[in-house]
């Protein structure tokens, strides 16, 4: 299970900490959904998540405001079960005994200044990324005209060549070497680079070059969806490749299913305008258009139509 310090939300949220000398180095989330505490509120705890992130919008501050009981008290039975924090929106006034429990009790109370609905939506698409299952593997992942495309093979087969020809023909590098694959939904892999190798290509013979610094910003992406899977194996006589591409050959991440292509590698072959041909078939295909099955039916309807004669004579 991946986990995310509770201090990288409050950066990343701009969230003010109104319990600045509670210690939440040890809190650390490890659910990516939240809780509006309406019916918690109400004194209902069964099936209650306390590892969910608890958020008080207007309702339930409104709520809290109009019932004879003590609010404190309310939150007080809420705070006993150790969620990791309480987020009020809307800047909400938060009232100094209600700081004090959460010293008592050890819960961090945060503010935002967005509305419930649009903070709830923007920390669950963070925390999904956040906690999203993930491996690393060995390859190259580049932006080619939007499109992500891994680029996988032995290592020296010529992956972090094609990808440096691939920039200096204005494309993005995201990752060499390593490529960390986080799967954010049933659709969708997000691939990224580790800190440490950010920006980075190897090329043997020449050693280590800054790809940013080399060539600019605008050569390089932090993250990128993976869309396509280039793998390059050394050319086989006896194997037989792909030459219409009707069917689509699949891998697979994290259960995720890519389109794949092997890629022969042959000396003379350009790797990079073979890529790039390859990003721009796939974003064809996305859009409709297939240019293997146009060729399929034409010479279908070709030989259809030579046959017409012959079946006429009969």
């Amino acid at each position: 299970m991946y986990t995310v310090q509770l201090s990288k939300l409050i950066e990343k949220m701009n969230l003010e900490n109104l319990t600045p000398d509670l210690e939440i180095r040890h809190i650390k989330l490890s659910q990516p959904d939240v809780n509006r505490p309406a019916l918690q509120l109400a004194g209902f705890f069964d099936y209650f998540d306390s590892e969910r992130v608890q958020v008080i919008g207007h309702v339930e501050n409104a709520y809290l405001q109009k019932i004879t009981e003590d609010e404190v008290v309310i939150l007080s039975k809420l705070m006993d079960y150790k969620v990791p924090c309480i987020v009020f929106c809307r800047n909400i006034e938060v009232k100094d005994a209600i700081i004090k429990l959460a010293y008592e009790k050890g819960v961090p109370i945060l503010r935002s200044a967005k509305t419930t609905s649009s903070f709830m939506a923007e920390v669950i698409r963070w925390l999904n990324v956040e906690l999203a299952p993930r491996i690393s593997i060995h390859g190259v992942l580049v932006d080619v005209y939007g499109e992500g495309i891994l680029i996988t093979g032995e290592s020296g087969i010529g992956k972090s060549e094609a990808a440096l020809e691939l920039i200096k023909r204005g494309h993005r590098l995201v990752t060499d070497d390593v490529v960390e694959i986080k799967k954010v939904s049933d659709d969708t892999l997000i691939g990224t680079a580790p800190d440490i190798t950010r920006h980075f290509i190897e090329l043997r013979g020449i050693g280590i070059i800054n790809v940013k610094t080399l060539f600019g910003v605008e050569s390089v992406k932090n993250t990128q969806s993976i869309d396509l899977v280039i793998k390059l194996e050394e050319w086989n006589r006896d194997k037989e490749y792909d030459r219409l591409g009707l069917e689509e050959q699949y891998t697979e991440f994290l259960g995720n299913k890519v389109v794949c292509h092997s890629i022969p590698i042959r000396p003379g072959r350009n790797l990079a305008i073979i890529v790039e041909s390859a990003a721009v078939n796939y974003r064809q295909k996305k859009m409709g258009y297939n240019a293997a099955q146009e060729l399929y039916n034409k010479v279908t309807n070709n030989l259809m139509k030579k046959q017409r004669p012959d079946e006429e004579e009969y």
